[in-house]
């Protein structure tokens, strides 16, 4: 089960504005709130690979073990960056009818890992993707599916999170941006929870992706 407290930290240290966008082509939810209490909302993710999540979450243990040990480490697709979390309201069935088409029309793809560097000139870290190619495509795809969603403040930057709570020491520091990651993700399901801070996150659905395997090298 994944779930994103860091992300809803994020919105509300960084001025998520919380009026929504009901995306083409609209209709789901049928009657969406206005507004929502942060803290709660639905993310759509990507699972890491085990052999990766086992490598991310060893840096995480070391760098930030707080983050190791409220999540898993993840890609979020919707919920931060390019489109907020989803109305928490959405029912599952309202989920599938806009998901499940998608996942199943999107190939798997491998997806290489940038070098480390700190998130929009904060003190997170994070290993970044390229935010174009077939990554792009799904999150317009599911920003566009008729969800509604809060309004994101910074344009779609995909990455995995390597160290968020910990005010890190300037030698923790310098060692974590010169960690190397060889290893690609593989690209294969997404998730969906339903995140209701400080309680855990419910799980909702998971998605295999469908179609040949996609292969996206990141510029370095």
């Amino acid at each position: 089960m994944a779930c994103w407290p860091s992300d809803y930290r994020y919105f509300a240290t960084h001025g998520t504005e919380l009026d929504t966008v009901n995306a083409e082509p609209g209709g789901i939810p049928t009657s969406p709130p206005r507004r929502w209490r942060p803290g709660t909302g639905i993310y759509v993710i990507v699972p890491l690979q085990p052999s990766l999540a086992a490598v991310v979450g060893a840096i995480q243990t070391r760098f930030d073990p707080k983050l190791a040990r409220l999540m898993p480490p993840h890609i979020t697709i919707v919920g931060s960056s390019g489109a907020g979390p989803i109305a928490p309201t959405t029912t599952h069935e309202e989920l599938m009818a806009a998901l499940a088409p998608i996942a199943a029309s999107t190939p798997p793809m491998t997806l290489e890992l940038g070098d480390p560097v700190r998130f929009m000139q904060t003190e997170i870290i994070v290993l970044p993707l390229r935010p174009y190619g077939p990554l792009r495509e799904l999150h317009e795809r599911i920003a566009a599916s008729g969800l509604t969603y809060a309004k994101p403040r910074f344009a779609f930057t995909p990455h995995i999170t390597l160290s968020f709570y910990r005010q890190l020491s300037n030698e923790d520091r310098r060692t974590l941006l010169a960690t190397r990651i060889d290893e690609p993700v593989l690209v294969t399901q997404i998730e969906a929870s339903r995140s209701n801070d400080p309680q855990p996150a419910r799980h909702l659905l998971t998605l295999q992706l469908g179609g040949p395997t996609l292969y996206t090298p990141n510029d370095r």
